[in-house]
């Protein structure tokens, strides 16, 4: 069975956990995407090379979820070239057998816009500038303005700005819980396989 999620949306939304207890509940694989180009970013040199020559191992170093790694993935996630390079890595993890959920910030709207499930997670600014800042501390004004920085070079670059996807459900977790969202998510995904005949 091919049977893609894919899940986008802003930093510290809840898309990471939406994703991972989603893949985990239903037995799908899961692909932070993210960590794609936080791999990149991490590798230095010229990135569109490093894209290139990613294997799955790359994505095992444990500095990847760093505020650092993250800035320097949002700027060369910015590289057409090296968003170009990604896509096939991303596409063919999306079409295998038993399943998979990809989150990232243009899953529903580039990488698979054929998903079976879209949801476009959300959250308010400040409310994620606070779940960043209790996760890796610091100075609360300046993890709010990285955030808004980070927003707007995502969603205001040429290529694969972030945005919802047409006919993705959007999910904001402002005020609801992990539990919440996930039930949420889970019920979406549940309808939709019961429409395909494997529920």
């Amino acid at each position: 069975m091919i049977f893609t999620v894919a899940i986008d949306g802003p930093a510290a939304a809840g898309k990471g956990t939406i994703s991972r207890a989603v893949a985990a509940r239903f037995g799908f694989a899961h692909l932070d995407t993210g960590l794609l180009y936080r791999a990149v970013g991490a590798k230095g040199g010229d990135p569109v090379a490093a894209a290139r020559g990613l294997t799955e191992a790359d994505l095992a170093r444990d500095d990847l979820r760093t505020l650092a790694a993250g800035q320097a993935a949002s700027k060369v996630a910015a590289v057409p070239a090296v968003r170009a390079a990604l896509v096939e890595f991303q596409r063919r993890f999306a079409r295998r057998n038993g399943g998979a959920v990809l989150d990232g910030r243009d899953i529903g709207t580039v990488i698979c816009p054929d998903a079976a499930v879209k949801l476009y997670v959300t959250a308010s600014p400040e409310t994620r500038a606070h779940r960043r800042w209790l996760e890796l501390g610091g100075d609360a004004a300046q993890v709010l303005a990285e955030v808004l920085e980070r927003d707007a070079r995502d969603m205001g670059r040429a290529d694969a700005p972030l945005r919802p996807a047409e006919d993705a459900v959007v999910l904001d977790t402002t005020d609801m819980t992990i539990d919440a969202a996930v039930a949420r998510a889970v019920a979406v995904i549940d309808a939709r396989l019961a429409a395909r005949g494997q529920g």
